[in-house]
């Protein structure tokens, strides 16, 4: 089928709708909880109803943004979801008073109500979380007006998404083979597909990106709308700035971002390298970022998803069974929406809420990078599997932190089994090289280059200059220059990269993450391959503890410490070690 096949969580469209119109009386039923919560009886009962509604909501919100993401030009799937989501902020407007309600009555008090009532342990970290941040929680009052405002905390990923999903169609160009249409999901293959034509890359490029400089006024202020909303928020709350405010609720030290900033600015040379050597083996005079496509070793080799899962499956046969069981699980059938369409979403993810099966949506395209993806996303399914396996529904939501950690481990395992396969050919091993290189370069630098990218204008947002695209561009260029010694002005259009990048609209401050987990990914995966005692079992607790612990915490009880420097110069290391392997082997 390769379909989504979403009666798992409602038989018919009608028993959806039902359920949607049963969530709004919860507001008034919350609500009345008012005043009365420093009785250990409506206490206890109103957590237990926050749960309930929690739990019904999740279902009833996973169904209307899958059936969105199928297919984003359907308006009456966009109006479910923000229909939902206008339940969720009436929700949070009616229950503004219960976290100052609650921080009044004390952390001692709270902590006996819940050692009395099993019913409500499992909120323990969770309130313990609440009373940490007391300074940034302000009185019922003001969490009311904020939480009226909360309807824009999402303005500005709701218009990206309009703008470069819904109303955006696939433009076509006249390349030396014909007339393409080129889309988010082709563009990559095509770039390869054409690698002996730098004319032809060069306008699917430009084919792609125009529509960012078509709309580059309207990008940059949907942009700064995101962030202004963030600057607003943080100041409200009493935050240094806005990436506190996004580290301070998992206890993230900053230092632990700065750190991964600086290496990864600083320690690049042997990524400067890299590109040289790509220029050259290729035999390219004008190197353009859009190049890095294109695969050192030729091959056109295509793999169909039947054969993606069996290679991904045939790399994790050294692996418990319990994890072997649980990766055929994720990729069951009607749990994985496989193929591009029309109006589909761009991208790759896992959607994992608390006791539902993980739902994985994919944008196939039969290539070698579209295996890993499987195997990536597959990571976070197995993830969310462990998670609801081990702990109780409101502690099974991992943090994004450490999410990327099970994706990236897949890859790593996927990877040393396509190189060890077999005796591999020069060509073959090129290409392994080339894709391991690649992954550092893609997960840890590029994804740290766009982190210090939203940190330098979020810096700026504070400092209330205006964010214009001039600005945006400005800033893209230099760190280019800086991470990649690459000129991006001289390549037409790639200036607004920044517009191309959903992350930064949907989830601010979320692409460092990709980094941080990488650099866990890969000191885990060392750990298990030298033959460390239980660093299987390690890795392995870290997936179940779900989001019982700070994801800082989970990592160094499964063996990393972030606040390291040395955790991400390992990554350093590796990649100085594959880049001069490649060296040695296009020269001989």
């Amino acid at each position: 089928m390769n379909k989504w096949d979403l009666t798992y969580l409602f038989k018919t469209k009608e028993d959806f709708l039902e359920e949607l119109n049963n969530l709004p009386p919860y507001g008034d039923k919350l609500s009345s909880y008012q005043g009365k919560l420093g009785e250990e009886k409506e206490f206890v009962e109103y957590v237990l109803l926050k749960d309930e509604f929690d739990k019904r909501a999740t279902r009833v919100y996973e169904y209307a943004a899958l059936q969105s993401d199928l297919n984003k030009k359907v308006v009456e799937n966009a109006a479910y979801v923000s229909k939902i989501m206008m339940i969720f902020n009436v929700i949070q407007s009616k229950t503004s008073f219960e976290a100052p309600e609650i921080l009044a009555l004390g952390e001692e008090k709270v902590m006996e109500f819940i050692a009395r009532n099993d019913s409500i342990k499992q909120y323990k970290f969770l309130f313990e979380k609440l009373f940490r941040g007391q300074l940034h929680v302000l009185d019922a009052k003001r969490e009311e007006l904020l939480a009226n405002y909360a309807p824009l905390s999402s303005i500005g990923g709701n218009l990206y998404s309009s703008l470069a999903v819904a109303d955006s169609s696939p433009k076509e160009t006249e390349l030396s083979t014909g007339k393409v249409k080129v889309t988010q999901g082709n563009w990559r293959s095509l770039i390869q597909e054409h690698k002996d034509n730098e004319e032809d890359r060069r306008k699917i490029f430009e084919t792609l990106y125009s529509t960012y400089d078509e709309h580059k006024n309207t990008y940059a202020n949907i942009y700064s709308a995101t962030l202004n909303m963030e600057n607003a928020e943080r100041k409200s709350r009493n935050y240094n700035s806005i990436l506190e405010y996004h580290l301070y609720d998992n206890n993230i030290p900053v230092e632990v971002f700065t750190n991964l900033i600086e290496v990864a600015s600083q320690e690049n040379a042997s990524l400067k390298k890299y590109l040289k050597l790509r220029k050259k083996y290729l035999k390219i005079d004008n190197y353009r970022t859009y190049d890095r496509f294109i695969d050192l070793a030729s091959s056109s080799k295509k793999y169909t998803y039947e054969e993606a899962k069996e290679l991904f499956f045939n790399s994790i046969k050294s692996c418990p069974q319990d994890f072997i069981d649980k990766a055929h699980e994720v990729l069951r059938d009607g749990f994985v929406d496989v193929y591009e369409q029309e109006g589909k979403r761009t991208g790759a993810y896992s959607s994992g809420q608390s006791d539902l099966h993980p739902f994985i949506l994919l944008n196939y395209a039969s290539t070698l990078d579209d295996v890993f993806t499987v195997a990536h996303e597959a990571g976070h399914s197995i993830h969310t599997l462990y998670a609801e396996e081990a702990q109780p529904s409101a502690l099974q939501n991992y943090t994004i932190f450490v999410a990327e950690i099970a994706s990236t481990y897949n890859e790593h395992m996927l990877l040393d089994y396509l190189i060890k396969e077999g005796n591999t050919t020069k060509e073959e091993k090129i290409m392994l090289l080339q894709k391991a290189i690649d992954e550092i370069y893609a997960t840890f630098y590029r994804q740290t280059l766009f982190a210090h990218y939203e940190w330098t204008i979020s810096k700026c947002v504070e400092n209330n200059e205006p964010i214009t695209y001039e600005l945006l561009s400005k800033t893209m260029i230099d760190l280019y220059k800086q991470y990649y010694d690459m000129d991006i002005k001289e390549e037409k259009l790639k200036e607004y990269v920044w517009a191309y990048i959903p992350h930064l609209f949907y989830t601010p401050f979320y692409v460092y993450q990709y980094a941080t987990s990488f650099a866990a990914s890969f000191a885990l995966y060392k750990n298990v391959k030298d033959g460390i005692d239980g660093a299987f079992a390690r890795y392995t607790s870290l997936l179940k503890s779900g989001g019982s612990k700070y994801p800082v915490d989970q990592a160094r009880d499964a063996g990393v410490d972030f606040t390291k420097k040395e955790t991400f110069m390992a990554v350093v290391y590796r990649l100085n070690e594959l880049v001069d392997e490649l060296e040695r082997l296009i020269s001989e």
